[in-house]
């Protein structure tokens, strides 16, 4: 499954919410050194109850619009 995702990095919060046909999701960690991407995958594997492992980011490394696939 493929997910447009827009990640706010820096947030005050962790929290996921829907928007649209995509998903926002809030983290605490920076951009920097690809944290927000690691916090990214292991936030949508809380949220999907899954492993992170199973979350790949296949567009938008460095940018705060991504697709995400999860695989099942």
């Amino acid at each position: 499954m493929k997910i447009s995702v827009k990640v706010h990095p820096r947030s005050s919060r962790e929290e996921v919410q829907t928007d649209g046909d995509g998903l926002k999701i809030y983290l605490r960690e920076s951009a920097t050194d690809g944290k927000a991407n690691e916090a990214l995958r292991r936030v949508l594997g809380k949220h999907f109850k899954i492993a992170k492992s199973l979350v790949r980011i296949i567009k938008g490394e460095r940018s705060r619009n991504k697709i995400v696939e999860i695989d099942n």
